[in-house]
């Protein structure tokens, strides 16, 4: 990548934690990328193109940034840590915050709909991966929808950036709920063989009572059963 298009990248990045998605333009792009406006055009076309590229360019250098500690992750509550830490972080860096602009932005700029999701996507997968790695076996992963809890756990942490912002302690509060849920999943996973069973069997008689089972295989083998069946 020429130096001239990583420091529009970069001037995208900069325009937008300074000005809000509102009061991004070619004009305070270029200012902060310290490069003439025309290049933008010249680079990427237009600056919704540009501020695109930049989400998902940035995006997947920060999910890259945390792969080694996402592999190493064994429970639920070690990846509520890690997503502490990552918070605290990115916050730090302003990195949610842009992503939260660029939601924000993408509820009235179609354009930028589709990239801003698949940048999104890219922290989706990373903890979907974990999820489904740390819940095998578990009672839960039998109703759960990993799919969804890692959107979930996704939009959560985007949100609670903004929701920090507004009533600190409020967000804490809502960590330590999460944190709360890994203990309980904990607890249950290392209970003994007996009450295990009778664990599982509550599990699929209340999932069973409200339709609520697992739409989605939970590994390798569970797909090819699926794929199977």
């Amino acid at each position: 990548m020429s130096d001239t298009k990583q420091r529009l990248l970069d001037g995208a990045l900069a325009a937008v934690s300074q000005h809000g998605i509102a009061g991004v333009s070619a004009r305070t792009i270029a200012a902060a990328a310290g490069v003439n406006q025309a290049l933008i055009f010249y680079h990427f076309g237009t600056v919704d193109d540009l501020l695109a590229a930049a989400c998902t360019t940035s995006t997947a250098a920060r999910v890259s940034h945390y792969a080694d500690r996402f592999a190493e992750v064994a429970t639920l509550r070690e990846l509520l840590d890690v997503g502490r830490d990552l918070h605290d972080q990115e916050k730090g860096l302003g990195h949610v915050s842009i992503l939260a602009q660029l939601l924000a932005g993408a509820q009235r700029d179609e354009r930028l709909a589709a990239p801003t999701a698949a940048a999104l996507q890219l922290w989706i997968n990373e903890i979907e991966s974990v999820l489904r790695r740390v819940l095998a076996g578990s009672p839960f992963a039998e109703i759960a929808d990993i799919g969804g809890l890692a959107r979930a756990l996704s939009a959560a942490f985007v949100g609670l950036e903004l929701y920090e912002g507004v009533d600190a302690d409020g967000a804490g509060q809502a960590f330590a709920a999460l944190e709360q849920l890994a203990v309980l999943v904990d607890v249950v996973d290392n209970l003994g063989p007996v009450p295990r069973r009778a664990v599982q069997a509550a599990v699929h008689r209340v999932a069973g009572r409200h339709g609520h089972r697992n739409p989605e295989p939970t590994g390798p083998k569970e797909r090819q059963r699926g794929r199977r069946s």
